[in-house]
């Protein structure tokens, strides 16, 4: 298969994974397993072309995040309150992904942590769904900020490969009462510096590794990823609304456990 078609796959694979929680590392990872790809070869492209799934939410939600925009320069205490818990969020992934970056990217490599995780992953959705006691949380900016920094530091949990940083944060918003459709927007929102700071650090990182034809593949990976992205995030939260996050549980158990299997782990 040619360099080109494989840009193409990853990035379905992506834009379909990025959002929902599932581990769209993870997945990324098991993707390179089965068709037989060089996973070092790989690795970068798939962080690089993650912004083409943060654009997704960027045109989606293009209006609240211009009333944020506009109102944050106003000092207007919703929007003040949106950018603090978005910040207060990210922090530590900053803290920990600076301190420990060299060992996340050596668990990249094993796909069984993957399998793992996303059986481990899937029975927290269930546990979480049955006993969490939420309410509607009124938006992002409506979350306190306590609550806030705890989502951040549940994220961290998502540097080990098949956690999913969606799922993590989505479920740690609603160990804490925040309603379903609140955490995934927060989950969504988040993505923003998470995702765009991880994918600048390792494109420096690694800037001498990047030649001009692996751009020409980063590029389709981007628009690939941003389309699908789209597409999946718009019937996401009408899936959650009506089924809850279970589906999505059940998927990580089964596949995690055919991944081990085919790994022969």
């Amino acid at each position: 298969m040619s360099e080109f078609w494989t840009a193409i796959i990853l990035g379905i694979v992506e834009g379909i994974t990025e959002f929902l929680p599932v581990s769209s590392t993870g997945h990324l990872i098991l993707a390179t397993e089965l068709l037989g790809y060089d996973a070092s070869r790989w690795a970068l492209f798939n962080i690089a072309i993650q912004p083409g799934a943060i654009l997704a939410i960027v045109v989606l939600y293009w209006r609240t995040f211009w009333e944020m925009f506009t109102g944050f320069l106003r000092w207007d205490p919703v929007a003040v309150a949106f950018v603090r818990n978005l910040l207060l969020a990210f922090i530590p992934a900053v803290v920990l992904g600076l301190a420990f970056g060299d060992a996340i990217e050596l668990m990249l490599e094993n796909a069984v942590i993957v399998a793992w995780a996303l059986i481990i992953g899937g029975v927290a959705i269930l546990v979480v769904e049955k006993f969490a006691k939420t309410s509607d949380a009124g938006g992002v900016a409506n979350i306190s900020w306590q609550r806030s920094a705890m989502v951040g530091v549940v994220q961290c949990l998502a540097m080990i490969p098949g956690v999913s940083r969606s799922g993590a944060t989505i479920l740690g918003a609603m160990a804490m009462g925040v309603d379903r459709k609140t955490a995934a927007e927060f989950s969504f929102f988040l993505a923003l510096p998470t995702l765009t700071g991880a994918t600048v650090l390792q494109l420096y990182k690694h800037r001498a590794e990047v030649s001009a034809d692996d751009m020409g593949l980063l590029a389709v990976g981007f628009v690939v990823s941003f389309l699908v992205a789209w597409a999946v995030v718009k019937a996401f939260l009408a899936v959650v609304t009506r089924y809850g996050f279970g589906p999505f549980a059940w998927y990580r158990i089964v596949a995690g456990i055919a991944a081990l299997v085919w790994l022969g782990a």
